[in-house]
């Protein structure tokens, strides 16, 4: 296969469904649950998340999951819902847009409204995309 590309040619279709069970019953759910190991089994190794309305990337999974690490440890609790999803399996891609219910640590719970795109490579994200209705919470953690 040529060099990867986002939404590229040589991209190999899955079944529709894998794309919101891949979103929903693994990453945000793994998210939900603070189970770590199962959001990271998301992600190829090389991949990339970038939290775009604050331009903050967080190149490779060790990055990825740094993220996450600070992110599961410093809110109490975190929900994930009332989806919507458009995957178009012909560009190994789904788009979703949700609800997001999160408590910091101490505090009060936030609401935002995000929507993330994930570019899949075979079966795993390889590049993500997402947008926060309010201040990042996607900070780096510690390498």
């Amino acid at each position: 296969m040529a060099e990867w590309q986002e939404a590229g040619p040589g991209q190999q279709p899955l079944p529709y469904p894998f794309y919101i069970d891949i979103v929903t019953k693994r990453y945000f759910d793994g998210v939900d649950n603070k189970a770590l190991q199962q959001v990271l089994d998301c992600f190829t190794d090389d991949a990339i998340l970038t939290e775009v309305t604050s331009n903050t990337v967080h190149d490779g999974k060790e990055a990825i999951a740094a993220m996450f690490t600070r992110l599961l440890s410093d809110f109490s609790s975190i929900w994930h819902g009332n989806f919507v999803h458009v995957a178009d399996p012909q560009s190994n891609s789904i788009c979703s847009q949700f609800t997001v219910l999160i408590t910091p640590n101490g505090g009060s719970e936030l609401r935002y409204e995000n929507a993330n795109r994930f570019y899949l490579k075979g079966d795993r994200f390889h590049r993500v995309y997402v947008y926060m209705s309010g201040d990042n919470l996607l900070k780096e953690g510690e390498l």
